[in-house]
């Protein structure tokens, strides 16, 4: 089957029905769209279906790629205005498509082929760039895969390399073809230009106050402040709770003398190594015999030297290697197998192990003591606020009944504000945000629960309702637009005049010389315009 295809696919007229083919199942074979949730299914193509799992991978994937090129992550709302969701769908429905292709044609990849790609991956390569499987469970725990998925992923995407190689291989190109692209990318043109902008025409005429007026009441609602509010936010968290409570020097003293044994530095090394050829081997031997250090052995056979890291012994997955490494004084070397050969090892550095001081870990055991109380205490004291806030305590007092701090903070929806409160993450800003807005005056706010030890508690203190702005506050504002819209206007009516003067066969360069300037010449352009951005593909 995969052969008849393949013949046909190297015709134009199979490579015509297969891009009908995918068009018609990518374009039409979809259903059931974004509606029946019950399955756990946002969409089928054909009888190929996309996973909401899929669907979520596949969208965090494209979210992530574009925040990269804007800077930052897109709220929802944006995304959607990007038409990232869409994308996404298009995307994985054309996938579904071929795979459904793939499918009816019994194409796939076998359980040897799929062993040998994994092997092969070097995603999933330890320290000497061989397979460890304990990389590939580590990744597969970061990306949120099971084996099956992983290998279920692998087989589709060799099927889908199967059918392009199928209708691509062998394929040549009509040299009329050829040549039209050819033409088409790698013609160039230069052409006389002026630019006409507000440095081209006389000043606009300032608007008096009268029509400034007039314009501010036309253009009201583009002039509105957003509703604010003022409330108080307290955070009982272990955190929050932790930095409350009071440790004694005696105290962190006595969990040192109780943790001391296992307060233990692990000795580290900083190793490196180089695969050997028989004649390198042999020079690094006899340098060995003779007592000659690592570096000179190094500069005069000019093997490459890789460092591996200042690793502890159990972080070195090669057993021969730690064992060889961790038995050399600083600046030992030996050699040791390798895959092909032989290879040397050295170790460059050493940072010794021994026991931890009191001092060195007076900071660390502190914060244990202190988190330790705090997740004791954590329960009563969120039963007490809990208690004292439906008593219609203020926040204020409550926070400093248990050395909690509580921060006032003026908000719009948006909930920027809070990043004043370092105790919410970011996550939960817009959450703490809506909260706010939803509050009423002189009535108890919802407790928000984050986890089972994060709570965030907040009161309404004022609300400042959105209202039109004054023509004393947006003056300058309005009439900094105002402007900005007569002289783009002016510029449009003096773009329209020199076209239609062109069109009536007036000289290009007469038309430049009334306007103060003189026509430019453009560097060679392309389709897709010039490197210098003078002129772009429009």
């Amino acid at each position: 089957m995969l052969d008849n295809l393949r013949r046909l696919g190297r015709t134009w007229i199979g490579k015509v029905i297969g891009a009908f083919l995918l068009v018609g199942l990518a374009g039409f074979g979809i259903s059931n769209v974004l509606l029946d949730f019950g399955t756990g299914n946002v969409a089928t193509v054909g009888g190929e279906d996309i996973t909401l799992r899929e669907f979520q991978r596949a969208y965090n994937s494209d979210i992530n790629a574009f925040a990269q090129q804007l800077g930052r992550v897109p709220t929802p709302q944006e995304a959607v205005s990007f038409g990232i969701p869409s994308g996404t769908l298009n995307k994985l429905a054309a996938e579904a498509a071929i795979d459904q292709l793939g499918t009816d044609m019994g194409l796939g990849a076998s359980e040897d082929r799929l062993g040998r790609l994994l092997r092969e991956d070097p995603t999933f390569a330890g320290t000497l760039g061989v397979f460890e499987p304990e990389n590939f469970r580590r990744a597969l725990q970061q990306l949120g895969y099971t084996e099956t998925e992983y290998f279920a992923l692998q087989t589709k995407a060799a099927r889908r390399q199967q059918i392009a190689s199928a209708l691509l291989a062998d394929v040549t190109v009509p040299a009329a073809a050829d040549e039209l692209l050819a033409r088409y990318t790698g013609d160039t043109r230069s052409v006389d230009y002026f630019i006409v902008n507000a440095q081209s025409i006389p000043p606009v005429a300032t608007p008096t106050e009268e029509e400034i007026a007039a314009y501010l009441e036309e253009n009201q609602a583009n002039y509105r402040t957003e509703e604010q509010r003022t409330a108080d936010v307290l955070v009982l968290s272990l955190d929050t709770l932790a930095e409350a409570q009071e440790v004694t020097e005696a105290e962190i003293a006595a969990e040192y003398e109780r943790t001391r044994d296992s307060r233990v530095r692990i000795e580290r090394r900083t190793i490196v190594q180089a695969p050997l050829t028989a004649e390198q081997q042999a020079v690094f031997e006899a340098g060995q015999a003779a007592g000659r250090s690592f570096d000179e052995l190094v500069s005069e056979t000019g093997v490459e030297v890789v460092e591996l890291g200042t690793l502890s012994q159990a972080q070195v997955t090669d057993t021969t290697l730690a064992n060889a490494a961790f038995g050399l004084d600083q600046g030992g070397y030996t050699l040791i197998p390798g895959i092909g050969g032989q290879r040397v090892v050295a170790v460059t550095d050493i940072d010794a192990g021994g026991e931890v001081t009191l001092e060195e870990s007076r900071d660390e055991i502190e914060q244990s003591l202190r988190r330790a109380q705090a997740r004791t205490g954590y329960v009563d004291i969120l039963d007490q606020v809990e208690e004292l806030r439906a008593a219609f305590q203020p926040l204020e007092d409550i926070g400093e009944r248990f050395g909690l701090p509580v921060h006032q903070v003026t908000l719009s929806p948006t909930g920027q504000a809070l990043e004043s409160v370092p105790s919410i993450a970011p996550e939960n800003r817009q959450r703490v945000a809506s909260t706010v807005f939803s509050a009423e005056e002189d009535r108890l706010t919802p407790t928000i629960q984050l986890s089972a030890n994060n709570s965030i508690f907040v009161e309404l203190k004022s609300v400042e309702p959105a209202r039109d702005q004054t023509l004393d506050e947006v003056r300058g504002e309005v009439l900094s637009t105002m402007i900005d819209e007569r002289t783009s206007a002016e510029i449009a009516e003096r773009v329209d005049t020199i076209l239609a003067r062109l069109e009536n066969g007036e000289a290009f360069a007469d038309i430049a010389l009334e306007l103060n300037t003189f026509p430019s010449l453009s560097p060679a352009i392309t389709r897709s315009g010039d490197e210098a951005g003078i002129v772009d593909r429009a």
